[in-house]
């Protein structure tokens, strides 16, 4: 297995390009972040190159998050918000030769924020094919983000189904998925050939997969059976210094 660090938990105290640097050092294969935008994507690139490292995906900016916004590109009347972020994530992945970018929906409901999720995703989609980029959407769950539109694999992909985008996938999150739906063997199974990237934490707490409810030592040879190679990302809350954290990775 080949694991990705997401430097939006892993090393969170340390500056974007030091947080890299730190995962080179531990062992991973690649990187992934949230929102790196007040960071230079040079020194972003800089930080890549002289680890080699790749950064495999970020998100689209939250909005007003002091507002309690958190994404925008469900929010019918914010499409001129919600684009100006998609053209912005855009840029930088080019910027950072990032290939996935993360489309945050926000909190909606209803048939509207639905069809505005689905334009605003066709613009993404559009946006990013020249670019090679693809566009990820990925539920997240009613505990840690009520209100958020989107929650559920099926919501997923009934929004793809929408869009008809061959560059938009599914991030599938165990995390999420477990606590919303359950039976993660069965929905990997089911939905691999709409997964464009994995990520992972223990259930219930959000830490290293070492604990908890799921056996990610059966979820990663599941994975690796149904030929998924790409790196998996581990976003998880460390709860203190992230490197006692990483015993898991040499078990895996």
């Amino acid at each position: 297995m080949r694991f990705s660090a997401n430097l939006g938990f892993l090393w969170a105290d340390r500056p974007l390009p030091d947080a890299i640097h730190a995962a080179k050092a531990a062992g991973f294969d690649a990187v992934e972040c949230h929102w790196p935008y007040d960071v230079p994507a040079e020194a972003v690139a800089t930080a890549l190159q002289e680890t080699g490292l790749r950064m495999l995906g970020l998100n689209t900016r939250r909005g007003d998050v002091a507002g309690g916004e958190n994404g925008l590109s469900a929010l019918p009347g914010r499409e001129e918000d919600a684009r100006a972020a998609i053209d912005e994530a855009i840029a930088y992945a080019v910027a950072i030769d990032t290939p996935n970018i993360h489309v945050m929906a926000g909190f909606a409901e209803g048939r509207d924020a639905h069809e505005t999720f689905v334009q605003n995703l066709r613009y993404a989609c559009e946006k990013a094919a020249p670019y090679g980029i693809t566009i990820l959407i990925e539920p997240l769950n009613r505990y840690d983000a009520p209100g958020y539109f989107l929650t559920t694999t099926d919501q997923a992909l009934a929004v793809m189904s929408g869009v008809g985008a061959a560059n938009l996938k599914l991030m599938f999150d165990c995390y999420h998925v477990q606590l919303m739906e359950g039976d993660l063997t069965h929905r990997i199974e089911a939905l691999l050939p709409s997964i464009g990237h994995i990520q992972f934490a223990s259930v219930p707490d959000r830490g290293a997969p070492d604990h908890g409810e799921v056996n990610y030592a059966h979820i990663f040879r599941t994975i690796a059976r149904l030929g998924y190679d790409a790196p998996l990302g581990a976003e998880y809350k460390p709860g203190g210094d992230t490197d006692a954290t990483l015993g898991w990775m040499n078990d895996a």
